[in-house]
């Protein structure tokens, strides 16, 4: 049996309809969702719900009885009084079944920068939360992209109305990509197959090296109009953050991220593509997600 986590959101409702689709091999299956009207038809027909968080141990505890398989996101907490903390609580909570319930697999969403991102907030706290996980012995794999493509969807409305998008990274440095299709696709491939075992980190690097600058380009080609991307300071996207309702350690935490994926290079041009995992080009991903989106 599986259990799911974040059902609804872009990864995991893209993985539970893979799941779905494969109805012998994946088995029973479970699902922790804040909010279960979110969920297709389909899948409150035929996975068992428990409506919650998978912080909370009694619930996760509940859900993952009897279950062997785990996927594991932990969703952004932008109110949190602590990035660390947010993580941490998720990560007790997983460890805690995994030593008294017996899950013998984890698939777990997570980030680059492995030995390389230092200081880096909500990366860093990711990545102190793997080695939680992989801590109980439990057989993991650590599913690690760069940027995700997705976060650029929040600015169609911007690029519809005045043809620019806002990042706070810089404009000239190569930030490789993701898109969560590729992320869905590689976790269900995995949840499907049995015989992997051990601990290993599985890299998703999209196929293109392009700046924040490039990026504009390539959605200028698409869309058949200019779009230009317009740079943040760090210090103005801190108060955006908050003026959007984030927490001062959340906005911080964002800040130091972009800082040190700027500075630390590991989402950067040194980092290889892995077409195995991550075989959705950013010119594709435009013309079939961020273009209707545009359009409306």
């Amino acid at each position: 049996m599986m259990l799911v986590t974040t059902p609804t959101g872009q990864i995991g409702g893209r993985l539970l309809d893979l799941l779905l689709d494969e109805p012998e091999t994946a088995g029973r299956l479970r699902v922790i969702a804040r909010d279960p009207a979110r969920l297709t038809l389909r899948a409150r027909e035929r996975a068992e719900v428990f409506r919650g968080s998978h912080s909370d141990p009694g619930l996760l505890a509940e859900a993952a009885a009897g279950a062997d398989q785990v996927f594991w996101l932990v969703p952004p907490a932008p109110g949190a009084e602590s990035v660390e903390g947010h993580f941490r609580a998720f990560a007790d909570a997983l460890c805690r079944v995994i030593g008294d319930q017996g899950v013998r697999r984890v698939v777990g969403v997570s980030t680059l920068g492995r030995k390389t991102a230092v200081d880096a907030g909500q990366i860093s706290a990711s990545l102190a939360m793997d080695e939680s996980i992989a801590a109980t012995g439990v057989h993991y794999r650590a599913l690690c992209p760069p940027f995700l493509m997705e976060n650029l969807l929040g600015q169609a409305p911007l690029i519809h109305d005045h043809g620019v998008f806002h990042l706070a990274n810089d404009g000239g440095r190569v930030l490789r990509t993701c898109a969560t299709r590729d992320i869905a696709a590689t976790a269900a491939r995995l949840l499907l197959d049995p015989s992997w075992t051990g601990q290993e980190d599985v890299p998703l690097v999209g196929p293109d090296a392009l700046t924040p600058e490039g990026m504009a380009e390539v959605m200028s080609e698409v869309l058949g109009r200019p779009v230009r991307m317009r740079p943040v300071a760090l210090d103005d996207f801190r108060r955006a953050l908050l003026d959007h309702g984030a927490g001062e350690a959340w906005a911080q935490g964002v800040v130091d991220m972009v800082r040190a994926q700027d500075e630390q290079g590991f989402y950067g041009a040194g980092v290889p593509s892995t077409p195995d995992t991550a075989p959705t080009g950013f010119g594709q991903w435009c013309e079939e997600v961020l273009s209707p989106a545009v359009r409306g």
